[in-house]
């Protein structure tokens, strides 16, 4: 049986929105199963799609609020930067882009039959700094911001913006030395990349969400357990889930909703993101 979309999303207001932080170029890869170790597996079918958290983050942004998000971002000056150019482009986004004299960093993700996932990155991930040539003078014209990955002057610029949500996949040090006050920290409780130390943190943010999938997640300091939402659908990628989920929250509480309605908006959109294949 199909899920309604919660209500409030039809009532999202017009918002100044942006996300800042890095963009791969993935490789999406259809298995029957994981390869083990000396195993040689056969890919069924494959894609490639501009991704990563910043870039599936504000794309589900643009979509909520239908109309255009600012994606503050860095690229390589190859030709796998030029496609994430253009790709994200049609997708709904205004680009402000760092250019490097770098690789764009592409990555690689299988699915199996069964929704298992395993991804590799290839490079560094490129990713824009308070010393770029970027919008930075106009921080405080957003109603909402979600970081992905920056310095800690960057963060400190981005906290001009009325509503400043990150990830731990920021960084902890580069949180911790920012020294700005977060609204909402949203991050995967699952993912040891995204493992944070909220004790480090001075200040602490008003909010931490740490997602755990299926089994919903936890908001702190409160400790408030929330419920996962079925997909309308049957589960088949969970591949960029987590960030439509922040992106949605951070959407949602830019524009003024309670939390409860924030963390049902997002629950909605990780659960829809997991019924095809890629991001999108």
């Amino acid at each position: 049986m199909r899920i309604d979309a919660p209500k409030e999303i039809f009532r999202l207001p017009k918002l100044k929105l942006a996300v800042i932080g890095h963009v791969e170029w993935v490789t999406f890869l259809k298995v029957d199963q994981l390869p083990l170790a000396g195993e040689i597996s056969h890919a069924k079918d494959c894609f490639e799609e501009a991704a990563g958290g910043a870039a599936v983050a504000a794309v589900q942004m643009a979509r909520l609020i239908n109309g255009p998000v600012d994606l503050i971002t860095s690229l390589g000056k190859d030709n796998y930067g030029e496609k994430c150019y253009e790709r994200l482009t049609k997708l709904g986004l205004n680009l402000k882009v760092a250019w490097r004299e770098k690789p764009t960093r592409k990555g690689i993700s299988l699915i199996s039959k069964d929704g298992e996932r395993a991804i590799t990155v290839i490079g560094e991930r490129l990713q824009p700094i308070a010393s770029d040539n970027l919008p930075w003078g106009d921080m405080q014209n957003y109603d909402g911001i979600f970081v992905t990955a920056t310095d800690k002057e960057g963060i400190r610029l981005a906290r001009e913006a009325k509503f400043l949500s990150a990830t731990p996949r920021t960084g902890e040090q580069t949180l911790k030395n920012s020294k700005v006050k977060i609204n909402a920290l949203i991050g995967s409780g699952l993912d040891p990349g995204e493992k944070i130390n909220l004790e480090e943190l001075e200040p602490k943010p008003d909010i931490y969400i740490s997602t755990k999938g299926k089994l919903g997640g936890t908001i702190f300091p409160e400790n408030i357990k929330y419920k996962s939402i079925k997909p309308s659908s049957k589960e088949i990628d969970t591949y960029g889930c987590g960030d439509c989920f922040a992106g949605a929250v951070t959407t949602a509480l830019s524009a003024k909703l309670n939390l409860e309605q924030a963390i049902n908006i997002g629950a909605y959109c990780g659960a829809e993101c997991s019924t095809h294949y890629g991001p999108y």
